[in-house]
């Protein structure tokens, strides 16, 4: 099916996160990007930039959507029948095609492409991102002349977040806020981590979270030092560590905090660790400034983590970009990351998760994050919830 108009009774793009004109200067940016690189049109799939440039959003994204985005001309996209009235909803794209079940998406895509006259001109597609399987890139490749990257121009444009995007990421760091802090409340002897887990979701949907891109990491006790651990029914005993990690969402926009908590007194060597932690965080967080590259903050965790002598326990990047997430993942991997591998340079607009951890492998973690953005004379902490060991 192929439309330029809604469907009787629904109003376009009453559920979008921004209002029409801002996706129009979204799609002239990306236009800008394609021109810079000399392409006639990219094929965009991943959701996270499908949605930056259209409003789009679905738990759906599992089945074939695209936007086909020309250089000069109106973009087109396609997505399955079924998630027709949702991109009425969020969308103001005027022109889209609709498929049914048992369509072969590349077909569908090299159609769409033949008919506005571009299977000749200089086509690219993301290869970076999630959602590009490699036998719908092969049957791209075997009708188009050569299929060039996209890979990053979206990416580019989500770095610096506008006044709007950030309002909507200070939304998510109070679900996140309100969920740690039902969290740490119910830590106790007895309670298990599925118990903390309800409390914790059960907070952040009440003060307004939507889906979150990933579920809360919760463990305790020695399952509390396995990196990326999720909650499995244990009973929280007396000595445990309790490691809480989780997300907020507010229009696809998400947050990140990580806090550590203890049933009883933590033992000399968690002190230990939670100074060395504190300490990390203030000094990268002190070190994102304009000016400064993503690498500063990491270097300067780093520097403390490595003069404590506790090097060994932290082998990671020191945060990553906080914006518009699909699961499985809550952070923009694809847009920034706080290592010392990245000389990006920090931007006000910025927004990160900035997550120091250290562990005692297989024993405990302990980790203590801030999502911050980044202003014209330094970091803004967003969140509000105390950062230091909560003894139960």
């Amino acid at each position: 099916m192929t439309s330029t108009t809604a469907t009787a009774g629904l109003t376009r793009g009453v559920e979008s996160a921004f209002p029409a004109a801002e996706y129009e200067a979204r799609l002239a940016k990306a236009r800008a990007g394609l021109a810079e690189r000399g392409l006639d049109a990219a094929v965009f799939t991943g959701p996270e930039n499908i949605f930056y440039l259209t409003g789009q959003q679905t738990p759906g994204y599992y089945t074939f959507q695209c936007l086909v985005l020309p250089a000069r001309g109106e973009p087109l996209f396609l997505l399955r029948q079924l998630e027709v009235t949702n991109f009425l909803r969020n969308t103001y794209i005027a022109e889209y095609e609709a498929y049914g079940d048992g369509t072969r998406p590349a077909e569908l895509v090299v159609d769409a492409l033949t008919r506005h006259g571009l299977t000749s001109k200089r086509i690219a597609i993301e290869k970076g991102g999630w959602f590009l399987p490699i036998a719908f890139y092969e049957a791209l490749s075997a009708v188009l002349p050569k299929l060039e990257d996209a890979t990053g121009i979206v990416e580019a444009m989500r770095r610096v977040k506008s006044p709007a995007e950030i309002a909507k990421i200070e939304e998510a760091v109070r679900h996140a806020d309100a969920g740690i802090q039902a969290g740490i409340a119910a830590v106790g002897a007895g309670v298990t981590e599925n118990d903390l887990v309800a409390e914790m979701m059960h907070a952040a949907i009440k003060a307004g979270a939507e889906y979150m891109g990933m579920e809360p990491l919760v463990s305790s006790g020695p399952r509390s030092g396995v990196p990326h651990a999720t909650w499995r029914r244990r009973r929280l005993e007396p000595g445990d560590a309790v490691f809480m990690e989780m997300s907020g969402c507010f229009d696809r926009y998400h947050s990140g905090l990580m806090r550590t908590a203890w049933v009883g007194e933590p033992p000399k060597l968690a002190r230990e660790m939670e100074q060395v932690v504190l300490g990390a965080l203030d000094a990268a967080i002190a070190a994102a400034k304009p000016g400064a590259t993503c690498a500063a903050p990491h270097i300067a965790a780093q520097r403390v983590i490595d003069d404590a002598g506790m090097t060994e326990r932290y082998r990671k990047r020191t945060g990553y970009s906080l914006g518009i997430s699909f699961a499985p993942d809550w952070g923009e991997w694809q847009v920034a990351s706080l290592h010392d591998t990245v000389d990006l340079p920090l931007v006000p607009g910025m927004c990160f998760h900035v997550v120091p951890a250290l562990r005692e492998y297989g024993v405990f973690t302990i980790g203590i994050s801030e999502s911050i953005c980044i202003t014209e004379t330094g970091a803004r902490i967003m969140g509000a919830t105390p950062r230091t060991i909560r003894v139960a």
